[in-house]
């Protein structure tokens, strides 16, 4: 069997992140929320912290305020998001997360709970520290943070 290549790792990464987020939207659906998909989670946690517009969104998604335009459009039409008018001026608008977008996200935080116990389970308690640990020491002093502009782009 031929040693594993950094290729290889990235697809292990890869197809770990995809199980446990399809693990989690199966479980969203099946609570009432058939239409999320995990970039909406990651609008609507930048959101919640602070993204109040389609530029400020862009900046900390690392995408176009079109792309981010086109999001807010879609978490709206779904009713996760409002779209308000700023009354210091009205040519601005203001997102904000519904009842709903705020009720998905602790859903949301609640089946991520239920998958990491469902993995604790299956790897066991320290393997899974380990593997945290692990990949805790390769994001380093720049965790993901949907608060801080660009994250997804900062070059390491």
């Amino acid at each position: 069997m031929p040693s594993p290549t950094g290729a290889d790792l990235a697809l292990l990464l890869l197809g770990s992140y995809r199980n446990l987020v399809n693990e989690v939207v199966r479980e969203l659906e099946e609570r009432g929320y058939p239409d999320v998909r995990p970039s909406h989670e990651y609008a609507m946690r930048a959101i919640a912290a602070g993204a109040s517009n389609a530029a400020e969104l862009g900046r900390r998604l690392a995408v176009t305020k079109q792309a981010a335009a086109k999001t807010i459009a879609v978490l709206i039409e779904r009713g996760y998001a409002t779209s308000e008018v700023d009354p210091a001026d009205t040519r601005r608008r203001h997102v904000r997360l519904t009842a709903r977008g705020r009720a998905l996200m602790r859903d949301g935080a609640e089946i991520f709970d239920q998958v990491r116990a469902r993995w604790e389970r299956r790897l066991g308690a320290a393997e899974l520290a380990t593997l945290e640990s692990q990949l805790a020491r390769f994001v380093g002093d720049s965790p993901i943070n949907l608060a801080a502009p660009g994250w997804a782009a900062q070059d390491h």
